[in-house]
């Protein structure tokens, strides 16, 4: 009961606090109990607001990725309640297997991800978000600021195939006519790993 009334309330404040931001929300909760929610395009300080606000609005209760460390001193507490899921940035090549075993352990889990890891330009994205995703066999959700427009909101879930070039294919049309609060400081929606890949096969002509 406690749950359901802090669920009501959440979204009260969630849809309150972007109405009075002039913001509208697009989307649903999601059909999965259980996704990667990609943020972007992430370019202010200001995404985490929204981001946060147009959550509660929907009912969704989401997690973040941060080090041990923040979670270690007295104030620890207030970052688990805000969500935060301390991980071990010294193992730093076991983190996908971390969250993958979290995702294990709990049947509703919901996990931002800013795939550009930082406010400023990148030549990519950082491909966590997708290899988290993978390993724990769970959708992705396109999560979306866009600023021009004040819309906010989410994607339904979407299964990752077995084609990362396709899946990115996907992932860039959706986020094409998305905009941030600052445009020349969003970074590019590729990862690393694509330029390994083959190039794809010449149509004939």
């Amino acid at each position: 009961m406690h749950d359901q009334t802090h669920s009501k309330t959440a979204r009260v404040l969630g849809r309150l606090t972007m109405k009075l931001l002039g913001w509208k929300i697009q989307g649903c909760y999601p059909t999965s109990r259980q996704s990667v929610i990609i943020a972007a395009p992430h370019t202010s300080n200001w995404d985490f607001v929204y981001l946060i606000a147009a959550m509660a609005a929907l009912g969704v209760r989401i997690h973040w990725l941060g080090k041990a460390s923040l979670f270690n001193h007295p104030l620890g507490f207030i970052m688990r309640w805000l969500g935060g899921i301390p991980v071990d940035r010294s193992r730093r090549n076991q983190l996908v297997s971390q969250i993958a075993q979290r995702f294990e352990t709990l049947s509703s889990l919901h996990i931002v991800v800013p795939p550009a890891g930082t406010r400023s330009h990148t030549d990519r994205w950082r491909s966590g978000f997708y290899h988290i995703a993978k390993a724990a066999n769970v959708p992705i959700i396109y999560g979306f600021l866009d600023y021009p427009s004040k819309t906010a909101g989410l994607s339904q879930p979407k299964a990752l195939s077995d084609d990362l070039r396709h899946d990115m294919d996907e992932i860039r049309t959706f986020y094409a006519d998305k905009r941030g609060k600052f445009p020349d400081r969003s970074s590019m929606i590729r990862l690393a790993e694509e330029s390994e890949l083959p190039e794809p096969p010449q149509p004939s002509p």
